[in-house]
């Protein structure tokens, strides 16, 4: 349990105050009858004395609050099982383009799941809205079915820029995620600095359970060697799992090339090349078109069925302010004296 705090603790020292309703007169008399033979009235008495202690309190009440009373925030240890994700969020310009139409659906398939038609048909105008808004959607829901998750963001075009350290407050990391549609992206991505900066959020943390960088991104990016040493070393350092929602542009071959595609034609797409370097690292990684209709969905079930280890974490709970409950009993003694003010006998009929 956590104690008390006061902002002002030099208030309590006019407790003492509190004792004068306790020793002050019982106030104007009334001209009555000699009543030594009437015997003790002991209701009379216990009321008399219940609204000296409703001043008494209704003063004491006023100041502990004036005092600024709180609970200070405190940490709480919390085991789940989740993981840590560090969202890389492509705010590039690219991503306030339209998605790709998609690859005509086998036949006979038109309007099956696997198909891009039906999953637009199920939320028609997805089409024309932007691959940002359509990402943030999907990380929003992604979020939302992840619940003992702690989630970091990042936002990167020709920067990463930090938007949220490690948390489990689902209204945060949903206001977060949210912030991204505020402006326009620049037009040049680079991807490279963004997974250095999503992989240094792990530093200086203990390994509580699965890492995962989810990179949501509608190109890839041509690193030089340097770059690629770098995050090579950095995923075997931090043990991260790489996932990535892919967003295929209406230029974009995709993560793959057909059969007759020559190699010079693969090292000349920089998805495809980002795509082998992920390949060729030693960590988990998974790659994702977002313009299959159920991409999130297998992504968060791998997520579920391969990210299991038990995590632990210090929830922080923020302070709480103990000043209005204060002043709401002072309120309730205040308006008990006042109905007894009002119910007084000032003269006798």
């Amino acid at each position: 349990m956590s104690f008390i705090g006061f902002d002002d603790a030099w208030v309590l020292w006019l407790l003492p105050l509190v004792l004068i309703p306790l020793l002050a007169p019982a106030g104007l008399s009334m001209d009555n009858g000699w009543l030594a033979f009437a015997p003790r009235d002991r209701a009379s008495d216990l009321l008399g004395w219940a609204l000296r202690a409703a001043a008494s309190l209704a003063l004491a009440a006023l100041l502990f609050a004036m005092a600024g009373p709180h609970r200070p925030e405190y940490t709480v240890e919390r085991v789940g099982q989740g993981a840590e994700i560090v969202l890389l969020l492509d705010r590039s310009r690219s991503m306030d383009q339209g998605f790709a139409p998609g690859r005509a659906p086998p036949p006979g398939k038109a309007n099956s799941p696997e198909s891009l038609e039906y999953y637009f048909s199920q939320t028609p105008g997805r089409l024309r809205e932007s691959k940002g808004k359509v990402a943030r959607q999907l990380l929003s829901d992604f979020t939302a079915q992840r619940p003992d998750d702690r989630f970091a963001l990042v936002a990167f075009s020709t920067l990463p820029m930090r938007v949220l350290d490690f948390t489990a407050e689902r209204e945060v990391i949903q206001a977060a995620i949210e912030a991204g549609n505020i402006g326009r992206g620049l037009s040049e991505t680079n991807i490279g600095r963004a997974l250095e900066v999503g992989m240094d959020l792990f530093n200086d943390r203990p390994y509580n359970g699965s890492r995962i960088i989810m990179l949501v991104s509608d190109g890839g990016d041509r690193m030089d060697p340097d770059t690629r040493e770098r995050l090579a070393h950095l995923a075997r350092k931090q043990r991260v799992s790489i996932y990535w929602l892919y967003l295929r542009s209406s230029n974009s071959p995709g993560l793959t090339l057909a059969a007759d595609d020559s190699l010079a034609a693969a090292e000349s797409v920089p998805e495809i090349l980002l795509h082998d370097f992920f390949n060729a690292l030693e960590t988990p990684y998974r790659a994702y078109e977002a313009s299959d209709s159920r991409a999130l969905q297998r992504a968060i079930d791998d997520v579920n069925r391969l990210e299991k280890l038990p995590i632990t974490y210090n929830d922080l709970v923020p302070r709480r302010e103990l000043a209005p409950y204060a002043q709401a009993l002072a309120l309730a003694a205040v308006l008990l004296l006042l109905a007894a003010r009002l119910l007084e006998i000032r003269r006798w009929a």
